[in-house]
Formats: C-alpha cells, sequence, structure tokens
C-alpha cells in the first residue's frame, strides 16, 4: 500500500499527519509513504527527522486584502499542482490525505483531478479556507468537531476525531515529575502557551506569584524559550518565584508528562484540545486571538459550553483572574473530577484508527 500525506504550517496540521502514519504504519509494516510538504516549512524538518520520504513545492496563503500577491499565489497553486501531479504519477498512491495548511490544496487537489482517492482532516472547530476549498473535490472529509459539519458538503462528512489523541493515549508510562523537582503527592498545574510561548499568559502568571506561594497545590510552568530569560527576570523583580513553582523555558515529550497532570492552561489550538479532552484533564484555556477567523475561541467553547473547561480571553487576562480560575477547578474535589469526566467525554482516543477506517473505505 502506499499513501501520499500533504499538511503544513504548524505543527496543528502536522502532527495528526504524523499519528495517522504510525497508525498505518503499525497495522502495515510494509506500507510506503510520501510526505509533501514546503522547502522552508516547520514540516520538512520534523517529517525528514521521522525518516519518511519528503518532497516540496512552493505556495502561499491568499492575502485578505486585495493584493498583487494573490495574483502571485494563483500561479504558485497552479505550478504546486502540476509539480504534485509529477511526483503523485511517479509514487502512484493508493490514497492521498491532506490535514490542513496551504500546501495541501495543489497536492489534494491534483489528486482528486487524477483519479486518486483523496481525504481531507479538519482538526478545528471552524475550517480553514484550504480545506474549505478542497471539500468539493475530496472524496470524504474527516473532522474533529461537530462544530465544523455544518461547513462542508454534509455527505462526506465523517467524525474521526484527532489522531493526536490515540498518540497520547497509547503512552503506556508517562514520566515523573519528580525530575523537575515537583512531588507525586500534591495537584499539578501545566501552564504553557505553545511551542514559543505567550506574553499575555506569561505576564499573568508573574502578577499570581504572591497568590500562589499560599496555594497547597503546585504548578509545572513554561514559558517557551524567546520568553525565558525575560521571565525570569521579572520574577525575580517582583520578589522571586513562589517555591511551588518550577519554570522551564520548553518540555521537550510533553504528552509523556500529561498523564501526571491535573489541570491545564493552554492556548485552545486543536493539537492540546485533542490531547486533554482523550486524557480528561480538566482546563484554562486562553484562546490566541492572534489566528485566523479567531478559530481557538471556536474551539474553546465547544468545550467551555459542556462545563469541560473555563475559557479566560486574552484581553481580560490577569494574575488575579487566572489563580481564581484554578482555584475554582483545583480547590474542589467534586469540581475536579466532574470537568474531568466531562473533558474526557468529549475525546476520541481511537482518532488514529477512525481515520484508517476512512481510508479503507475509500480503497474499496
Amino acid at each position: 500500500m502506499r499513501i501520499a500525506v500533504s499538511g503544513g504550517g504548524t505543527g496543528g496540521h502536522i502532527y495528526p499527519a504524523l499519528a495517522f502514519i504510525k497508525e498505518v504504519q503499525r497495522r502495515h509494516p510494509d506500507v510506503e509513504f510520501l510526505y509533501i510538504g514546503t522547502e522552508n516549512g516547520l514540516e520538512k524538518k520534523i517529517v525528514e527527522r521521522e525518516n519518511i520520504p519528503f518532497q516540496s513545492i512552493e505556495i502561499t496563503g491568499f492575502k485578505r486584502k486585495l493584493s498583487f500577491e494573490n495574483v502571485k499565489t494563483v500561479m504558485r497553486f497552479f505550478k504546486g499542482v502540476k509539480k504534485s501531479k509529477s511526483y503523485l504519477a511517479d509514487f502512484k498512491p493508493d490514497a492521498v490525505i491532506g490535514t490542513g495548511g496551504y500546501v495541501c490544496g495543489p497536492v489534494v487537489y491534483a489528486a482528486s483531478k487524477m483519479g486518486i482517492p483523496t481525504i481531507i482532516h479538519e482538526q478545528n472547530s471552524l475550517p480553514g479556507i484550504t480545506n474549505k476549498f478542497l471539500s468539493k473535490y475530496v472524496n470524504k472529509v474527516a473532522i474533529c468537531f461537530d462544530e465544523a459539519k455544518s461547513h462542508f458538503p454534509s455527505e462526506k462528512v465523517v467524525f474521526t476525531g484527532n489522531p493526536r489523541a490515540s498518540e497520547v493515549v497509547s503512552i503506556k508510562t508517562g514520566r515523573s515529575l519528580a525530575e523537575f523537582g515537583l512531588t507525586e503527592d500534591k495537584k499539578t498545574v501545566l501552564i504553557f502557551g505553545g511551542s514559543r510561548g505567550a506574553a499575555a499568559i506569561n505576564r499573568a502568571v508573574v502578577e499570581m506569584q504572591e497568590a500562589l506561594k499560599t496555594r497547597e497545590y503546585q504548578v509545572l510552568y513554561i514559558t517557551g524559550e524567546v520568553h525565558f530569560e525575560k521571565v525570569m527576570g521579572e520574577l525575580q523583580s517582583a520578589g522571586g518565584a513562589a517555591s511551588n513553582m518550577v519554570t522551564k523555558p520548553f518540555l521537550h515529550q510533553m504528552p509523556e508528562y500529561l498523564k501526571a497532570i491535573d489541570v491545564i492552561v493552554a492556548r485552545a489550538g486543536a493539537t492540546t484540545i485533542a490531547e486533554i479532552t482523550a486524557l480528561g484533564i480538566p482546563s484554562v484555556l486562553i484562546p490566541s486571538p492572534y489566528v485566523t477567523a479567531n478559530h481557538q475561541e471556536v474551539n474553546a467553547q465547544a468545550l467551555s459550553q459542556h462545563d469541560a473547561a473555563i475559557v479566560l480571553k486574552e484581553t481580560e487576562l490577569s494574575g488575579d483572574k487566572l489563580i481564581n480560575a484554578l482555584d475554582r477547578i483545583v480547590l474542589d474535589e467534586d469540581t475536579l473530577k466532574n470537568m474531568s469526566e466531562r473533558t474526557k467525554s468529549l475525546g476520541v482516543p481511537d482518532a488514529a484508527a477512525r481515520l484508517y477506517n476512512v481510508l479503507e473505505e475509500l480503497k474499496k
């Protein structure tokens, strides 16, 4: 079996693709993959590190204002389609799957025009431009939120969830928080703002230090590498960090620590949502307002309306509001338990298998 995969731009498009690839490899060790991305994108380094054959095309996204750059984008699209057809003709895949980002536009479109079975996977509750465009041409649209269904042709939609959830659940033995100097017998909050961190979350954490010093729970706080030195300086100026908080610039292999976490404070990206719902971890979500069509807020509200998360808008965020939200969850055992159960009820731990089943149906 041969499968071509495309998706890029952010980890939210790339990691679900890799989780899907691992699921197929588990079932079919002899399967061959070709990943088509961009030369300068995040996907190239990540995919090649997994020893998956990689080819590239050049593509950019549309500007939301009228611009000559959009004319160039259209030209790059058709050039990308031509190049994708060449790659696909050589590789001869049984199916092509796109997991989002501008790069999968030419690839999946080319495959559909060549008569190759095609799937797109939409991780967010509010779909991006590329997947909405491709939905007219593909055979199936896999979604992770019910809220996304109305944006696609209903006869093509299949609810699968995010394969990243399956990857997190499959980790049998997590790593201990003791390696950070944290204790195993205390409730633990993980605070992070994504791979690069989030300045607004960092400000709130600095502001809540005095209150945190009086709490019985502990915090593992990830600043993001670009913010680490500045945050450490601000903590020092504010009278020092609370003794029950450990601060790190980055946490490698984060999924391996999640089973030791009681509450998460994070953005509301698709990967984060998939991980916390799969494991049933209550959360305080602070959606990034800097993403297309404010889709993170829609993601967060999908949990909030089931009482599975507390949502704080960045414009309203403060140290007081953040620690009050944490207290509401961590200090009340009933709330913690109920939120955990509601969060887990929204998870799809078999998402990778569901997406594989969609692929199998297409091949019949």
